[in-house]
């Protein structure tokens, strides 16, 4: 016997969210969405919920449990239940719109944003596109997505920053980004590298963790970013950010915390450089100031060796 608290919403009867508990006989080996229909089933008929395949094919079932995404009909319930009770939620950074379902129109918007299709020189094509298995690996795990919402739910960026497109967008996004048979590779990281795009992404992780699949959006977001490096789009922070700390560490083995910020900044980005000052005041006047003088670390022949040995 487990209780299962679950949070409810009618607007039309009530304007404020509240949990519901339900007791329930869990059965050997029933999912989280098992358990749910189940309590729709046999006690209350208008708990309202998405559900499809029931095989985690669609994506429909995501719900936070406990207070992190899952997809409900791939999680087994006894592995969930603390203390003799299961917490579940509507996904994170969307309405709600009735009880677990949510408005996923902001989650589909961010996604045509990135042109999730093929553009191609060629079209209609002449004749097929290959691809060799080598090209398809770059692609492959990322084509395993399968929409959940889940990494969206508990990303930390969108909870703060609406205009973050979120990782299930960019994942999508590199997906063509590393198609050979795409033709506008230069054009879509250029638009990616704009404020809400790659550079936005604080790095926590938290959308590797939720993520159902193989997709991992967090490194789908990394190869974005070494793909805009290549590329040669470095006029942002975050381009700029990057390579003045592999700059730092491939000249002294260390960060230059003096310089790392101005350079981040742009040399000629004079309001940015100006925005810093308060930083550096509050800085100085806590003595955090980095020492004027920097020098390197003692092994740092080795350090410049190994950059020599990726370089070529």
């Amino acid at each position: 016997m487990a209780t299962f608290k679950i949070k409810r919403y009618n607007p039309e009867k009530q304007a404020e969210p509240y949990f519901e508990d339900f007791d329930l006989d869990i059965p050997d080996g029933a999912t989280l969405l098992d358990c749910i229909n189940l309590i729709k089933w046999t006690q209350d008929g208008s708990l309202t919920y998405r559900m499809s395949c029931r095989s985690a094919i669609c994506g429909s079932c995501a719900v936070k449990a406990n207070g992190h995404a899952v997809l409900a009909c791939q999680k087994q319930a006894v592995s969930l239940v603390k203390d003799g009770a299961v917490q579940i939620e509507p996904l994170g950074n969307m309405k709600p719109i009735k009880d677990l379902v949510v408005d996923f129109a902001p989650f589909w918007d961010k996604i045509n944003k990135v042109k999730p299709y093929l553009q191609t020189e060629d079209t209609p094509p002449q004749k097929e596109r290959t691809q060799s298995p080598e090209e398809f690996r770059l692609i492959d795990d990322t084509s395993t997505c399968i929409m959940c919402g889940a990494c969206y739910s508990d990303c930390n960026v969108l909870e703060v920053d609406d205009n973050f497109l979120g990782p299930a967008a960019l994942a999508k996004a590199q997906r063509f980004v590393g198609d050979s048979r795409d033709s506008k590779t230069l054009e879509r990281v250029t638009e990616l590298s704009e404020p809400g795009g790659i550079w936005d992404c604080t790095h926590c992780g938290e959308c590797v963790e939720r993520c159902p699949k193989p997709a991992e959006p967090f490194y789908r977001i990394k190869e974005i970013m070494t793909v805009a490096l290549e590329q040669g789009v470095h006029n942002n922070n975050g381009a700029r950010h990057a390579l003045s700390f592999t700059k730092s560490i491939k000249h002294s083995g260390r960060l230059n915390e003096n310089m790392i910020p101005v350079e981040s900044m742009g040399y000629f980005n004079f309001k940015g450089l100006i925005e810093l000052i308060p930083i550096g005041l509050r800085m100085l006047l806590k003595r955090k100031i980095p020492p004027i003088i920097h020098k390197s670390i003692d092994d740092v022949q080795d350090v410049k060796r190994i950059f020599k040995e990726l370089d070529q």
